[in-house]
């Protein structure tokens, strides 16, 4: 399974010298066509792809349910604008709100998720209230309300000033959320796991605990579900791991299985409080999207893929405590379903580099974090076959640390 590129990884990066803005530290290899968990590149080598599309490729590269949907709506509707009815919206915000609650709007991506998230709590808190409380190591995306949102001062280098009203504080700490709490908070944001921030997750007596505060004091609790939803943890929405539902939730990557495809849900009442013309997006519940929205949710309910994703996240479990226990350099491993961070107590990131001379592609993130995101259908051969490769590679770093 594999077509010839019409040029070398080489002479795309060329062009990519000349002609696009090098805001991106890009590996040095064009990857020319995906199948599954597995990409090839310009030059015919094959790699084992444990972190597809950052989050998005849910179903690996190309799944061949999501192909035909979009093969098939594309001959039909490319795109109508949302002063109009589809029907492909409708069906995909009845599959999201019945996996979940309350009433969708659609977007393009998770920074867009959380703009409309916080205009929405804002819009419904009503004049005066306008703070909100996030997390260190958070992420929320790169737009200006997005970015204030993300605690995290590497990312704001160059932008200041940011939006007023964000306070932060530290992740699993429900007194300091409570001291940050005052007449002029409209809500608290948060990530039920921490993706960028390497793979955190929060606990069900903290998440508990936020419900709670958020209803004495009448704030609306916002989950950030843009990298922990779309079954990725093992359940449809990351939020179902706890039982406690927050008042609105944002989501994209894994959405639509690769396709651009964001959303927010809504508690019926908070929905209410955006009212026509408050907020829109033009692309967003565009038929190509929601195509692919749709065939993304079917197909991991008919191929039992929230099961898997558990199983598999096991099998990683595992795997890692065996070398744990071997090497000193694993300091923690934090998995929750197809979310895995690897903490080591020296630098993760040459081991990206070295995985992939040995065709697997990793992440590292947070400088410590080995982090892997691979899509919900793994087999357990490609589980092995990823592990061993890692393997090798932390210990050739043991013995150089």
């Amino acid at each position: 399974m594999h077509t010839m590129a019409t040029q070398s990884s080489q002479e795309t990066i060329a062009k990519f010298d000349k002609y696009v803005v090098s805001n991106y530290r890009r590996y040095p290899v064009c990857i020319v066509q995906g199948e599954g968990s597995y990409v090839w590149d310009a030059e015919g080598r094959r790699y084992l792809d444990l972190f597809p599309g950052w989050g998005c490729n849910v179903l690996g590269h190309c799944p061949p349910t999501v192909v035909r949907a979009v093969q098939e709506q594309i001959e039909k509707l490319l795109h109508v604008p949302n002063s109009w009815y589809t029907e492909a919206q409708g069906d995909f915000a009845e599959i999201l709100c019945t996996r979940s609650f309350g009433k969708a709007f659609f977007c393009n991506s998770g920074a867009e998720a959380n703009e409309a998230a916080l205009k929405i709590a804002r819009a419904h808190a009503g004049a005066g209230r306008y703070r909100f409380i996030t997390f260190e190591n958070g992420f929320h995306g790169r737009t200006f309300g997005a970015l204030t949102a993300t605690a995290q001062p590497k990312y704001h280098e160059g932008f200041h000033p940011l939006l007023p009203g964000f306070r932060y504080a530290p992740y699993n700490d429900l007194e300091a959320v409570k001291q940050l709490v005052d007449k002029e908070t409209a809500g608290i944001m948060l990530e039920t796991v921490q993706g960028e921030g390497g793979v955190n997750i929060a606990s069900n007596e903290f998440l508990q605990g936020l419900r709670d505060l958020c209803d004495e004091e009448g704030l609306l609790l916002i989950f950030d579900e843009v990298q922990s939803g779309s079954g990725r943890t093992g359940h449809w929405f990351g939020y179902q791991h706890s039982g406690v539902q927050p008042d609105i939730m944002s989501l994209a990557k894994g959405v639509a299985a690769g396709v651009a495809a964001g959303a927010v849900i809504c508690r019926d009442e908070v929905a209410a409080s955006l009212k026509p013309g408050m907020h829109g997006s033009t692309f967003g519940g565009n038929p190509l999207a929601m195509a692919a929205g749709i065939a993304t949710f079917r197909t991991i309910e008919e191929e039992g893929l929230l099961d898997n994703a558990r199983e598999m996240g096991e099998k990683f479990r595992q795997r890692f405590e065996q070398i744990a226990e071997e090497l000193p350099i694993v300091r923690e491993i934090r998995i929750r379903g197809m979310m895995i961070g690897m903490e080591l107590n020296i630098s993760a990131m040459p081991a990206v580099a070295k995985c992939m001379e040995r065709g697997v592609l990793i992440n590292a993130t947070h400088d410590t974090v080995v982090r892997l995101l691979p899509p919900l259908n793994i087999t357990p051969e490609q589980v092995d076959e990823g592990c061993d490769v890692l393997v090798d590679v932390l210990r050739e770093m043991a013995q150089q640390a």
